[in-house]
Formats: C-alpha cells, sequence, structure tokens
C-alpha cells in the first residue's frame, strides 16, 4: 500500500509538470494582453509532432529535434500574433478569446491533415530501465519532465525580474498606455509573449510525446487540464502555476489509482468549476490576477 501510494506520488508529479508548464503559457500571455489564448494546448500537440517529424523522417538527434520542435512553434506562434492577433487589436478582448479557438481549430485541422489520426512515439531521451528506489520505479524520461519543467521556472523568473525585456513585458500587463508613453513597444512584447508561450507549450509536447505518445486532438485537453491549473493557481501567477498544476497531477494519479482511470480526466474539470465557485482569483491570486 504504500508503495503505491509513492508511486502515486511520482506519477503524478510527473504529470502535473506537464500541466504546470500549459499553465505558465496561458499566464505569460494573459499577463500582458489579458488573453486567455485556448490555442496553448494546440502548441503542446504541435511541439511533440514537430519533434517525432524531425527525430523520424529527418532522422535529426533528439537534442536537435527537440530545439527544432520548439524553434518552429515558436514561428507559429509568431505567425500567430502577426497575421491574426496582430490584426484585430482593437477588438475586444472576448472576440479575441473566441480568435483563439478559431487558431486551435485551424491547428488542429492542419496537424490531421499533416501527421494523420494516428498516435505518434518518440524516443525517451535517456535509455535503460527504470530507476529502483525501494519498490517504487522512476521512469528516467520522468526526470527529463521535471527537470526541464524546473530550469523553464527558474529561466522565466530570471527572465522577468532581471532582463530588460521580461520589465518590459511586466510594464506593459500592468499599464499598457503608460508603457507605450515610456517608449515601451507594446506591440513587441505581445508578440514577444505568444512566441515564448508557444515554446513553452512546445516543450512541454516534446517531453510528454516519449511517455503517453501524441496525435493531432491531444492538444484540447491538455489545453483544458493547463487551464484548469492556470485559474486554479491565479491567472497570471508563475508560481501558483507550478503550485497548481502539482495539485491537478496528484489528484489524477490517486483517482486513477484509488477509484478508476475512467475518472481521472473529470478531475481537472471539477478542480476548475471548485475554484471558479469558490475562489475565482485562484489559489495565489489578489483579484487582479498579475504576476
Amino acid at each position: 500500500m504504500t508503495t503505491d501510494f509513492f508511486q502515486y506520488i511520482v506519477s503524478g508529479l510527473t504529470i502535473g509538470a506537464i500541466y504546470a508548464m500549459v499553465a505558465i503559457g496561458y499566464n505569460i500571455i494573459y499577463s500582458v494582453t489579458e488573453i486567455i489564448n485556448f490555442a496553448q494546448g494546440e502548441f503542446v500537440m504541435l511541439g511533440g509532432l514537430f519533434a517525432v517529424f524531425f527525430a523520424g523522417p529527418l532522422h535529426f538527434p533528439l537534442y536537435l529535434a527537440f530545439v527544432c520542435a520548439v524553434g518552429m512553434t515558436g514561428l507559429v506562434g509568431m505567425a500567430m500574433d502577426r497575421f491574426v492577433i496582430g490584426r484585430a487589436r482593437n477588438a475586444s478582448v472576448m472576440s479575441l478569446i473566441i480568435i483563439t479557438l478559431a487558431v486551435s481549430i485551424i491547428l488542429k485541422g492542419g496537424a490531421m491533415l499533416w501527421w494523420g489520426k494516428d498516435p505518434h512515439s518518440l524516443a525517451a531521451f535517456s535509455t535503460g530501465g527504470p530507476i529502483r528506489l525501494g519498490g517504487v520505479a522512476i521512469q528516467p524520461q520522468a526526470l527529463w519532465i521535471i527537470g526541464i519543467c524546473a530550469l523553464i521556472i527558474i529561466a522565466l523568473t530570471l527572465f522577468f525580474r532581471k532582463s530588460i525585456y521580461g520589465q518590459a513585458m511586466l510594464a506593459c500587463a500592468n499599464n499598457p498606455d503608460a508603457a507605450r508613453l515610456a517608449g515601451i513597444p507594446v506591440k513587441y512584447m505581445v508578440l514577444l509573449s505568444f512566441v515564448l508561450s508557444a515554446m513553452i507549450g512546445a516543450a512541454a509536447g516534446v517531453i510528454i510525446t516519449p511517455v503517453s505518445m501524441m496525435e493531432y486532438d491531444r492538444g484540447a485537453l491538455l489545453g483544458i487540464k493547463g487551464f484548469g491549473a492556470a485559474v486554479l493557481g491565479g491567472l497570471g501567477q508563475f508560481f501558483g502555476a507550478l503550485v497548481a498544476g502539482a495539485i491537478l497531477g496528484l489528484a489524477e494519479s490517486f483517482c486513477a489509482g484509488y477509484l478508476s482511470s475512467g475518472y481521472k480526466d473529470a478531475v481537472a474539470l471539477v478542480l476548475l468549476l471548485l475554484a471558479l465557485f469558490l475562489k475565482p482569483e485562484g489559489l495565489f491570486g489578489s483579484g487582479e490576477a498579475r504576476s
């Protein structure tokens, strides 16, 4: 019983790291634009499928396939802002959110046409069997997932606190008009937020593909769960996304282990509804969900 308990914790933290990365992607764009980008799940899906393409037909090494997949998805995020969001800049926030839903449908359809409907696999980043600690088996890929998530959190924290571009993005989030008067190119900051969000989503997609494979419609469910983590943690709160992702992952893992795997996908939706009813600003929000 104790062994199962710790095994569920390992599994929950692994999948929770993915949800946290998806939630961070939502938070980056929300922090700058107040837009909920419902194409974020498709960025995750594209990252995994691009990695499959580069590592499979093109025979790139895994590390190079990872970099190329993240870069290509970043270009998709750039195109989304330049050719879609940027052209509707004066539209209402609700209209922009609906536009992101349309982009999500287009990306999903394009992925279906290019990669087909079958799931695709990717080799694990490390060879060898699971690492055993007592009776708990830890897959090497799980360590990669948690490690890359930690590196992204650290890098983003340093970026927003230490770099001039990160400070400029936060200034645009707090007061776009004042930032514009101060000479900050707000449009460029919005573009940067979409690129960063797409790249983080792609990284999540690449590292999860060796564990659970990837297919054209996988992004929708990951996007919903990531959004649940973003709302639960507090929109715009990066640390909140990390904690909420862990909570969702652990809740799913324990639900699948002790109840039934058929209910685990409903956990995120239940927690999201509870958060919206009981604490709509999120666990770490303060009324205004800002980072």
